[in-house]
C-alpha cells in the first residue's frame, strides 16, 4: 500500500526534489510547518498517520502509520485554531487539475518563472510548485517571504508569484507580471495584474479568480446561502475518513455568498454570522465598507454576546486615531442601522494564521474581554 511521508524540510530545491521522488514511487507526502517546534512537528506527523519522516539527513520510520489510497498525492494540515488540524487529502488528478486550470486562466505556460515564497505547508504555497511542475515553467523556491529576497528574485527573472495581502503591501507589485492574491480579504484597490483568488485547502487552492470560476469549476448557492463547489480539484477525503463533499459531488465550503452573472461574491463564514436583534449581519460586508473609506486603517468586525440584542456588532482596529463616531458615520451612510457597530475596540495587533489570515474566533474572544471590562 502507498505510504504517507512527512516532509520535515525547509523550503528550497531539496524540498521540491523530495516531493518529486515521493510521488514518482507512488507514495504521498505531508509537508510539515517549519515554524513549529520539533515535538509539535512529530506529533502532527503521528496524528495524521505518516509512516515516516524525511529530514535533510535521513528518513525515520514512525509507528502507527496509516497507508494512503492509490492516486493520493498530498495531505495538507488545515490551519485550525484549536485541536488537531484535519488532514485534507488531495489526489494526483486534483493537484494536476488545479495547476492546469489555474495556469490556463493566467495564460502562464513554460515561459513563466514562478516564485514560491509562501509556506509550503499550506496549499497557497504548494500550488505554485504544482503549477511549475505541471507546465514545465521555471521555479524558484525561497525559505520564507522577505522583501529583499523577493525583489532579488524578481530582478533575476521571476515573473509570477502567489502572495497574501500583508506581503503585497510590502513590495512594489510592478516587479512581477502576475500576482495571485489569496489567504484573506484583498485590498479594494489593486493593480490589474494582481488577481484576487478564492478557494480552500479542500478545493486544492484557488478555484475562483477575480470572481470568475476557473474552467470546469461549478459554483452553486445552497441552504443558508452557503457556497458549494463542484470541481476536479476538490479533496478526496479528510485523513480521518470524513468529508466535506456530498453524494452529488458538491463541496460544502462553509462560506456564505452569492453567484450571479457569472461572478462569485463571498460574504464570510457561516459561523461568523452576527445575529443581532433578529437581523443578520455579515462581518465582511461591513468591513468592505470601512476598508473603502479607511484604506490606511486595519479594521475588522465581530459579534459579541449581548443580553439585550443576543449579539452586538463591534469593530476592532489597530489604528489608535480611529474613533467610534467616524466608524458609525461611515457604516450608517452605506448600510442599515442594525449593521452599525455599537463599540470600537483598539488592539495592538490582530491574531492571524501563518499566512496572515485573521483568526476570527480568537479575535472575537479578545474583543469580548474588552467589552466585558466596560
Amino acid at each position: 500500500m502507498p505510504r504517507l511521508v512527512a516532509l520535515d524540510l525547509a523550503a528550497g530545491p531539496s524540498f521540491v526534489d523530495h516531493v518529486t521522488r515521493i510521488l514518482d514511487r507512488g507514495d504521498a507526502f505531508l509537508p510539515l510547518d517549519q515554524r513549529l517546534g520539533i515535538d509539535e512537528r512529530r506529533r502532527l506527523a503521528h496524528d495524521l498517520g505518516a509512516s515516516s519522516v524525511r529530514t535533510a539527513d535521513d528518513e525515520i520510520d514512525l509507528e502507527g502509520g496509516r497507508p494512503v489510497d492509490d492516486g493520493d498525492a498530498v495531505v495538507i494540515a488545515t490551519s485550525g485554531s484549536t485541536g488537531t488540524p484535519k488532514g485534507v487529502v488531495l489526489t494526483r488528478d486534483a493537484i494536476r487539475s488545479s495547476a492546469r486550470l489555474g495556469s490556463r486562466r493566467l495564460q502562464a505556460g513554460s515561459d513563466a518563472h514562478w516564485l514560491a515564497c509562501l509556506p509550503l505547508c499550506h496549499v497557497g504555497g504548494l500550488s505554485v510548485v504544482f503549477k511549475a511542475l505541471e507546465t514545465g515553467a521555471d521555479l524558484t523556491v525561497v525559505e520564507r517571504f522577505d522583501v529583499d529576497v523577493v525583489n532579488r528574485a524578481a530582478a533575476m527573472g521571476c515573473s509570477h508569484v502567489s502572495l497574501v495581502p500583508t506581503a503585497l503591501q510590502r513590495i512594489d507589485p510592478s516587479v512581477f507580471r502576475c500576482i495571485l492574491l489569496g489567504g484573506s480579504r484583498p485590498p479594494s484597490v489593486r493593480p490589474q495584474h494582481v488577481i484576487a483568488t478564492y478557494g480552500l485547502t479542500e478545493t486544492g487552492s484557488g478555484v475562483v479568480y477575480d470572481g470568475r470560476p476557473l474552467d470546469e469549476v461549478e459554483v452553486a448557492i445552497g441552504v443558508d446561502d452557503e457556497i458549494l463547489i463542484k470541481s476536479p480539484t476538490n479533496m478526496r477525503v479528510y485523513r480521518d475518513g470524513s468529508t466535506a463533499v456530498d453524494a452529488d459531488g458538491w463541496l460544502h465550503t462553509g462560506d456564505v455568498g452569492s453567484f450571479s452573472d457569472g461572478l462569485v461574491s463571498v460574504d464570510g463564514r457561516l459561523d461568523d454570522l452576527i445575529k443581532t436583534g433578529g437581523e443578520k449581519v455579515w462581518p465582511e460586508g461591513v468591513e468592505r465598507v470601512l476598508a473603502a473609506a479607511l484604506p490606511d486603517s486595519d479594521v475588522y468586525v465581530v459579534g459579541v454576546d449581548d443580553p439585550e440584542w443576543g449579539q452586538m456588532v463591534v469593530t476592532a482596529t489597530t489604528d489608535p486615531e480611529l474613533t467610534l463616531d467616524l466608524v458609525r458615520q461611515i457604516v450608517r451612510s452605506h448600510l442599515p442601522d442594525f449593521c452599525v457597530p455599537k463599540h470600537l475596540v483598539h488592539l495592538t495587533d490582530f491574531p492571524t494564521t501563518a499566512i496572515g489570515k485573521i483568526r476570527r474566533k480568537t479575535l472575537t474572544g479578545l474583543v469580548q474581554q474588552h467589552i466585558d471590562r466596560l
